[in-house]
């Protein structure tokens, strides 16, 4: 049997494969997300979540918030290759620990009998999610926290009747006054 030609197979045993999310601050152009994209599938590194918005119209710049795994070499040459994109301006990792802010939003849709609805109510009730749509046979609420609080969230909803989750994947900022090293002197 062939071995995965993957960039996780060439870890040694000294380091460890972590989560990562990394930030991306491009050009909001066509092309780029494609680019970046393929920067990744080309190496054989992993995308677990990709989120995109523009976060400056003036100077028409993008977000891209990237979760992958890896170890801090590989890390480190994600960041150096992203950085040799034309379109690339900053490139920002955050390990998952207390120094930063992860926030992910999910839209849950739960479709039951009355009885479990008002069961699933609860559920959402306790969690203190946002009613979005409800009807008699349905509704859809939004939730945002920790992925580890909407995984548990979903866990409970489950044998209620959920229809459809649509997740973002998580959103990552430093905490405090301290800014990331690649927004030193800028504001994006």
């Amino acid at each position: 049997m062939k071995k995965s030609l993957s960039a996780y197979s060439e870890a040694t045993t000294k380091e460890e494969l972590e989560r990562h999310i990394m930030v991306v601050w491009v050009d909001n152009e066509a092309g780029v997300l494609a680019r970046v994209s393929g920067l990744f599938s080309g190496r054989g590194y992993n995308i677990e979540s990709l989120t995109v918005a523009q976060v400056d119209e003036e100077k028409n710049i993008s977000r891209i918030t990237i979760v992958t795994n890896g170890t801090n070499s590989v890390i480190e040459q994600i960041k150096a290759q992203l950085l040799k994109l034309i379109p690339v301006y900053k490139v920002a990792s955050f390990p998952v620990d207390d120094k930063s802010i992860f926030r992910e939003l999910a839209l849950i849709k739960v479709i039951a009998e009355k009885k479990n609805l008002e069961k699933a109510k609860e559920i959402c009730n306790s969690y203190k999610a946002q009613y979005l749509d409800t009807t008699s046979t349905s509704f859809i609420v939004e939730f945002h926290s920790t992925r580890r609080e909407i995984d548990s969230f979903i866990k409970e909803l489950k044998p209620y009747g959920i229809a459809s989750v649509a997740r973002t994947g998580p959103l990552a900022m430093a905490k405090g006054a301290e800014i990331t090293e690649a927004n030193k002197g800028k504001v994006i």
